[in-house]
């Protein structure tokens, strides 16, 4: 029994490398299709309206660490449900009157409302049933909608721009909505047949339930920060680089960070941080050596295997896959490269810090790390025009994370370690 929890992981978190690589494989061949014929500035819009909308609905899924730890702590699956219900209602109407007029307005971009609204809708529920799941541990849901996702989206796409004559960009725009509520629809099916929810109702708040808000409060400012360190990044391209080079940014570079995060990063918030929690609230210390050593083995794998395939076939790899316009992106991939083992490295702490209840300090190296990004940057910015300062900037802020993760958990494993000198 002592293995379990280990066991149990390594075969959840494999099978979902194995539904990511399914994912990759279709939805990165739909990017390179893509980028093949429509208009590089129309793929740029595409994926900065996306980002900008995610940016808020990504608070929701901030929950998510949260209602994992306290169902684990309470079984209370009645109240979390219902407080989370009632949170992504009112974010989805603050993105519905905020974020829209942002878009239209402020950033001038000629997107349908109609679109804009479909999206936010469609992403909402997505969230709302995948936090579900991540809550009640169900991963084979979880593994299956990643990979049933990007094949709804493709083939949602397909039927707007051949079947009913919609140009691309708006063909886009309605894939993902339709996609997104395809998604939605399917996990909602899956969870009822193993667990039936309660429908929407009063919550009686104990202090149970009011530490669960707060930290679902904190996780959601965590979530946020997270997503806005990329949404800086774009920002900054925006703001002092050509269109070329956000091109290079969104088309080749965000995808291959996004798909390289759902392979081996996000995995560790969705088996690796549910399983430290009933392995803390157990006290199987053991264990958690045993997760961490996996878990550190494997990300330097990872790391090494990218660094080394960017340094010696980097541009190969991106002309095969891309046009020529897209080489500017190259030297951009190999820094990134660099540092992309402390993105698994940060994942892990973060969940262990977590897991402790340990939400506010989590937030803290969060925002520390957006700091860092801006500093880092205007300071490279001083020796370099070149928009690799963007994404080095990035990377010292994830380092800077490492950095500060270590700390608290080394505060928390001297805590362990007092305690057990105090029982002896």
């Amino acid at each position: 029994m002592e293995t379990d929890s280990l066991s149990r992981l390594k075969k959840a978190f494999i099978t979902g490398v194995w539904a990511t690589l399914a994912s990759i494989l279709v939805g990165f061949s739909f990017k390179i299709w893509l980028a093949q014929w429509v208009p590089k500035a129309d793929l740029a819009l595409y994926h900065s309206v996306v980002d900008i909308i995610s940016l808020s609905l990504i608070l929701m899924t901030g929950f998510r660490s949260s209602m994992v730890v306290s169902y684990s702590q309470t079984n209370n699956d009645r109240d979390i449900i219902n407080i989370f219900r009632y949170s992504l209602i009112a974010m989805v109407l603050i993105t519905w009157g905020v974020v829209i007029p942002y878009i239209k307005h402020e950033l001038n971009i000629n997107v349908s409302y109609i679109q804009l609204v479909g999206i936010i809708f469609g992403m909402g529920l997505k969230v709302y049933f995948t936090n579900l799941i991540a809550m009640y541990r169900l991963y084979s849901i979880s593994n299956k909608v990643t990979w049933i996702e990007p094949i709804g989206n493709v083939v949602m796409f397909v039927t707007c721009y051949y079947g009913l004559g919609f140009d691309a960009l708006t063909s886009l725009f309605y894939g993902l909505t339709l996609s997104s509520l395809g998604t939605a629809a399917y996990m909602f099916i899956r969870r009822r047949k193993e667990i039936s929810t309660r429908p929407l109702a009063a919550v009686q708040l104990d202090p149970m339930l009011i530490s669960y808000v707060k930290k679902s409060v904190t996780a959601s400012l965590e979530a946020g920060a997270s997503i806005l360190m990329i949404y800086i990044t774009v920002l900054l391209t925006i703001s002092h680089f050509s269109i070329d080079e956000l091109g290079d940014f969104q088309v080749v570079v965000r995808p291959i960070f996004t798909y390289l995060t759902m392979l081996f990063v996000f995995p560790i918030y969705r088996f690796v941080l549910p399983e430290l929690a009933v392995c803390v609230r157990e006290g199987k210390h053991d264990q958690i050596r045993k997760i961490k050593k996996w878990i550190y083995k494997l990300s330097f794998i990872v790391g090494s295997t990218f660094f080394l395939s960017m340094l010696f076939f980097g541009k190969d790899i991106v002309l095969f896959v891309f046009p020529d316009e897209y080489k500017g992106a190259v030297p951009v991939l190999f820094h990134f490269s660099i540092f992309f083992v402390f993105l698994m490295l940060n994942a892990y702490q973060l969940a262990y810090i977590k897991a402790h209840g340990c939400f506010t300090e989590s937030l803290i190296i969060r925002l520390s790390s957006i700091v860092t990004l801006v500093v880092s940057y205007y300071l490279f910015a001083q020796f370099t025009a070149n928009v690799v300062a963007i994404i080095i900037a990035l990377c010292t802020g994830y380092v800077v994370m490492f950095i500060l993760s270590s700390f608290i958990e080394h505060k928390i494993l001297a805590r362990y370690k007092k305690e057990t000198y105090i029982a002896g």
